[in-house]
Parts: C-alpha cells; sequence; structure tokens
C-alpha cells in the first residue's frame, strides 16, 4: 500500500469521536472520512504528486461509489493514460450522478464528439442547454451537431434561441438563411433575407446581399436592379459594384464588365484587396479568353499609375509576370517598383534579392541588402546575401564583416539552419586568411547549433587533417558525410585523404578508387586526382602513382605544381613540409 495513504488511514483512524445520532452516525462518518480522503486527493493533485493523488481517488470509491466529483477527476487520469474507454465511463457517470453540472456534462459531449458518437453529444447538450438556455456557446455547437445529422428543422430551432436572447442579429438571421438554402427552402431562404433587408434598411450591404442570392438563383434582371438601387444611393459601392461585374460577366457583356472593372480599379476608395481580387478574377477570365498578357499588363500599369497604399499591387504584377515566364530583367523591373512603394516591405525586398542572385550581380545583392538591414537588422538573411555577395566579389574582409554583424544579431529564437550556415561560412573565410584557430572554433559554433551540417563537417574534418589535427574527430565528422551522400565525390576524397593521412592505405585506395568512380570529368579535380596518386605510391603502385600526378598536373593551380612536378621527377610521395 502506498506509504501516503497508509499514513492517512492511521490519522483517520485516530479522529476522536462526535457526538452523533445513532442513526446517521455510520454515514456521517463514512462522509467525513469521504471528503478528507478526497481533499488530500486534490492537494496532492495541486502538489504534482499524481500517482498518490490517484490512490486517493481510488479509495474515496471503495469509500462511496455514489460521488460523481470522484469519477470526474478519476477520468482526467485515464484520459491523460490514453485510456479512454476508461474515461468515458467515468464521465457518464458522473453526468448520471449529477446532471445539473454543467462541467461533467460538457466534458461527456466532448468526449462523444472526439469519438464520434453525434448523437450522445447531442443528448449532453440538449440536457446543457435546459440547465442553461442561454449558454449561446453551447447552443452554437448543439446547432453544428444537428447539421453533421441533417437535420435542419432543429437547427433553425435552436437559432431562434439564439435570437432570442441575442435579440436581432445578423450573423444569426444569415445562419438561418443558409440553413434553410441547405434544407432545399428557397421560400423560407428569401424571407429571411428580405426580412434582414428590411429591419435593416440603412445598411446597402444586405440589399446587394439580396440581389447576390437572386443571382445564385437564375434571376438576373431582379438582382441587376438591386445593385442598380444601392448604386443610386451609394455610386462608389464596391461590394455593388463587384457584384454588378459579376452580373455583367454572367451575361457575357464583355463590354460592360471590362468598363466596370477598370472603373473599380481606377477608384482610388477601392480597398487594395478588392482590386486584387479584381485583377486576378480579370487574369482567370483573360485565360480562359485565349491569355493575352498585354490586355493584363496595360490594365496593371493603368492600376498602378495610381497612388498605392502597399505594394500588393505591384507584386501582385510581378507574380503573374513570373508565371508567364517573362524575361527576368522584366520580373526584376517588377518587384524593384515594388519596393520604391514599400522600401521597408522585407517580404518583398527578400524576394527581390532572391531573383537578382542568380543573375550574378552582386552589387546590385549588396545595395539591396543593406537597406533591408537598416530597416529590418534582425533579419538575418540579409546579412547572408550581403555576406556572400561580398564573398562571391572575393572581398573576404567585407564578407566576413558582415556575416560577424548577422552573428551579433543570433538570439534564442533564431533559424537554426542560417545560424549553423552563418558560422560555417565564417570558419571557411577564417581559414581561408589563415586564422585556423579562429576558424576551428566557428566550426565548433556551426555543430553546436546543428551537429548535422554537412558542409560543415567535411570541411572541418579536412582542415584538421591537413593540419595533422585530431584525426580521429576528422575521421568521425567525415564518415558521417559519406554515410549521407554516399555518391559524392568531394565528401569521398576527404575521407579517403583522412585514412591516408591515419596511414590507414589500404582502405584510402577503396574510398579513393570509390571517389574517382563518383567524380564528373568536367570539373577541375586536380587535388582529387592528385591525392589518388599519393593514396596509389603508398599503397606500393609507383607507376600508377605518377600517371595520376601527371594527370593533376595538367589542371593543377599554380601553386600546386611544383610540389606535383617533384613527386613526378622523383617517383614518390613527398609532403608538402618536406624539402
Amino acid at each position: 500500500m502506498n506509504r501516503l495513504i497508509h499514513t492517512l488511514f492511521l490519522l483517520v483512524s485516530l479522529f476522536p469521536a462526535l457526538p452523533l445520532q445513532a442513526a446517521d452516525s455510520d454515514g456521517y462518518a463514512r462522509d467525513r472520512r469521504h471528503e478528507y480522503f478526497f481533499l488530500e486527493a486534490v492537494n496532492q493533485q495541486n502538489a504534482g504528486n499524481y500517482a498518490a493523488a490517484y490512490d486517493l481517488l481510488t479509495h474515496c470509491l471503495s469509500i462511496r461509489q455514489d460521488a460523481p466529483e470522484v469519477y470526474y477527476h478519476i477520468a482526467m487520469y485515464y484520459s491523460a493514460m490514453k485510456k479512454d474507454s476508461l474515461a468515458l465511463a467515468c464521465l457518464e457517470k458522473a453526468a448520471s450522478l449529477a446532471p445539473e453540472n454543467d462541467t461533467y456534462l460538457e466534458r461527456t459531449a466532448q468526449f462523444y464528439i472526439a469519438s464520434g458518437q453525434t448523437d450522445k453529444a447531442i443528448q449532453e447538450y440538449e440536457r446543457l442547454a435546459a440547465n442553461h438556455g442561454d449558454r449561446i456557446d453551447a447552443l452554437n455547437i448543439l446547432a453544428s451537431l444537428y447539421q453533421k445529422q441533417g437535420n435542419y428543422d432543429k437547427m433553425i430551432s435552436v437559432l431562434d434561441k439564439m435570437e432570442i436572447i441575442e435579440g436581432p442579429d445578423e450573423d444569426i438571421t444569415l445562419a438561418k438563411m443558409r440553413v434553410y438554402e441547405m434544407k432545399g427552402d428557397s421560400k423560407m431562404a428569401y424571407k429571411t433575407l428580405s426580412r434582414l433587408v428590411r429591419e435593416e434598411p440603412d445598411e446597402l450591404k444586405y440589399q446587394t446581399m439580396l440581389g447576390n442570392w437572386l443571382m445564385q438563383k437564375g434571376k438576373n434582371k431582379e438582382a441587376y436592379k438591386q445593385f442598380a438601387k444601392v448604386l443610386k444611393e451609394d455610386p462608389d459601392n464596391a461590394y455593388a459594384l463587384s457584384s454588378l461585374y459579376d452580373y455583367y460577366t454572367a451575361e457575357k457583356n464583355t463590354e460592360e464588365a471590362d468598363r466596370l472593372l477598370e472603373r473599380m480599379l481606377l477608384n482610388k476608395n477601392t480597398e487594395t484587396s478588392t482590386k486584387a481580387q479584381l485583377l486576378r478574377q480579370f487574369i482567370e477570365e483573360n485565360d480562359a479568353r485565349g491569355g493575352d498578357s498585354t490586355a493584363v499588363l496595360a490594365l496593371f500599369d493603368r492600376v498602378l499609375a495610381q497612388p498605392q497604399a502597399n505594394s500588393d499591387l505591384a507584386v501582385l504584377k510581378g507574380a503573374y509576370m513570373y508565371g508567364k515566364q517573362m524575361p527576368d530583367s522584366c520580373i526584376v523591373q517588377a518587384f524593384q517598383d515594388a519596393l520604391d512603394i514599400e522600401p521597408d516591405n522585407k517580404s518583398v525586398r527578400l524576394q527581390l534579392i532572391q531573383l537578382v542572385w542568380p543573375t550574378g550581380d552582386y552589387d546590385k545583392v549588396i545595395s539591396l541588402s543593406q537597406p533591408g538591414i537598416e530597416y529590418n537588422p534582425d533579419e538575418m538573411a540579409f546579412y547572408y546575401f550581403q555576406g556572400m555577395a561580398w564573398f562571391q566579389k572575393k572581398d573576404n574582409d567585407r564578407a566576413l564583416m558582415s556575416f560577424r554583424r548577422g552573428v551579433s544579431q543570433i538570439n534564442k529564437d533564431s533559424n537554426v539552419d542560417i545560424v549553423s550556415d552563418f558560422y560555417a561560412i565564417m570558419g571557411d573565410i577564417l581559414h581561408m586568411k589563415g586564422m585556423t584557430g579562429e576558424a576551428f572554433a566557428a566550426y565548433d559554433s556551426c555543430l553546436q547549433w546543428k551537429d548535422d551540417n554537412i558542409g560543415c563537417l567535411n570541411n572541418y574534418a579536412y582542415y584538421l587533417s591537413e593540419e595533422d589535427t585530431d584525426l580521429p574527430k576528422a575521421e568521425k565528422m567525415s564518415y558521417r558525410t559519406i554515410k549521407a551522400e554516399p555518391a559524392n565525390a568531394t565528401y569521398l576524397d576527404t575521407y579517403s585523404w583522412i585514412l591516408f593521412k591515419e596511414g590507414r592505405y589500404e582502405e584510402a585506395r577503396k574510398y579513393i578508387d570509390l571517389t574517382l568512380e563518383n567524380t564528373v570529368d568536367s570539373v577541375n579535380n586536380s587535388v582529387i586526382i592528385d591525392h589518388a596518386g599519393d593514396i596509389y605510391f603508398m599503397n606500393g603502385d609507383a607507376g600508377k602513382a605518377v600517371e595520376y600526378w601527371q594527370k593533376a598536373l595538367e589542371t593543377a593551380e599554380d601553386a600546386d605544381k611544383a610540389l606535383i612536378e617533384r613527386k613526378i621527377k622523383n617517383k614518390k610521395y613527398i609532403r608538402k613540409d618536406e624539402k
């Protein structure tokens, strides 16, 4: 028996006898014991001692089998243990013992919903609604359950109750109209919407809504009258204009539709979101008619000639051009126009940078990135693109400065992949600058953020081997890269070279052969071929080694040629530091 419970049993046995009537003494004592253990169970639960709390609750049931609160609490434990059938049984028991308790009823109903028992869930919510007729949230759920059942009459009944509680309400009225539509009762749907129009004569949206409903029913002439009525009162009503545009489109009156479209698009009072929706609709219709992109672009130009609240429409133009595979320079200009409208728009600036990057215009990338940093100093992507652009321009000092500025923005919420890549690239640059210790520290930081950064693992491992430093660590890192990408010649070469440095020449030969099998001939692979010569020599095949060295010499960098020539002349492997 749980030690806590055993102690509690002893404490209860020591309670002093209380003066009770003989007929009630047994029941009173039982209730006191039950109350004591239940309250202690709650205390243990609040203290986080869940096992002890559960034991106390089960003991409560041995004292009283008619305590709904105990069944409810035990149900929560069964639910946490994924024993849903036992949890539901306990909830049902709690709800049956205390049918007036909203919490028990609602939690039981939620279990029924989760298990797909819609009929039973409805019964519980009906009981809940009977207990508290003003629970709008419960009535909403009950309406949705009736909808799942297809019981539209009861949905209407629930909505009527909600209307009594809330008073006249647009959402409830429109919901009733939709239910009548689902029921197939167009007459009542029309009557409901017409009543809303009569009760709210100043709300022109309801009149337009009625017009749209009439159009859906094929009553276009009546719909037109409704739209005309609204526009007579409010000529710039965007909702009515948009609906009238749909009317002209349905009537195949292209001339009037296009005229109205341009009117809406050039109206300064039309919301940008509405303009975007209209432009998308025009694009779809234009594509259906054969897809004359010049007409679409001309319309975009007229719209964008007006003052813009934001860059949304300019971006939409750029996206359209991209989708139509127009020249890159045109697409770049479209996004540049968008950025000119809204220079602090981070998303647009990043899209533009990514469009410019493949063109190789690194000066443009740098000029775009700097304002991005100023507007959004916490966005690391701008430092990344700026640093990479300087790196491509072979200005390692400025590249390193950009990356260091980016690293200074790192926080606990930073993107792991981006931070890891920052440190990896910094490591590469620092190594190129001969700052080996700092380079290795940068690689360590990279792997702390993302221990499977394959590019970093490869470079770190290779540079360790070149320094003849910590070869076991280098081998482990390199092995992870070839497991991740077993056909990557660069990674295979690194692994074979580390094995060579460790004196494991036969294994190194197997991996350099595999490297050569996966090497692309069109790429300058002089370093790999030079390694092959070194490895073959140490495996006792000097003739094959010389062949590889001679082949490597053909494409080797000037700084490497002298050493390769010495190896060919002496027909033996010579270390870089060997005189």
